[in-house]
């Protein structure tokens, strides 16, 4: 019998998956948990939508992704901080901070989490900051560092 998983089913299959299964297994426990619906023309046509919909998400906001690494990219953020002996900062230049320059320079809402820094910046100079927008796309901000 062909049934499609309402959602995801550990060694059954994945959450909008067509997958043929017994009628028992179907009958007693799948159709009376809703874990799944009998795969008739109705159904595939509403999980087709579904499918096309999603797609549609994932490909606008690759777009989005994409124009927002460029305007990231062709831009560079400031810090000015104050300097003790040696050019050390008090302090240092944290995720949080880039994350917040630049929405505040760019108004891109960026996850802190999403920021990685290849040193901690506790001293004065030019770094580079990776950003995670989206998956596979990866943009690189100039983060500059001077004292007061």
């Amino acid at each position: 019998m062909k049934v499609v998983l309402n959602q995801d089913i550990k060694g059954v299959g994945k959450k909008l998956q067509v997958i043929d299964v017994s009628e028992g297994y179907a009958r007693n426990f799948l159709l009376p948990k809703k874990l799944a619906v009998v795969a008739d023309n109705k159904n595939m046509n509403l999980v087709q939508g579904k499918i096309d919909s999603q797609k549609f998400k994932k490909q606008t906001e690759l777009e989005a992704a994409n124009a927002n690494k460029k305007i990231i990219e062709n831009g560079s953020i400031e810090f000015k901080n104050k300097v003790g002996g040696d050019n050390r900062l008090y302090g240092s230049v944290t995720e949080k901070d880039i994350a917040d320059k630049i929405k505040e320079k760019f108004n891109i809402e960026v996850n802190k989490k999403k920021i990685t820094v290849s040193e901690p910046i506790k001293t004065l100079g030019t770094y580079t900051a990776n950003i995670k927008l989206y998956e596979g796309v990866v943009a690189k901000l100039k983060v500059t560092v001077t004292g007061m």
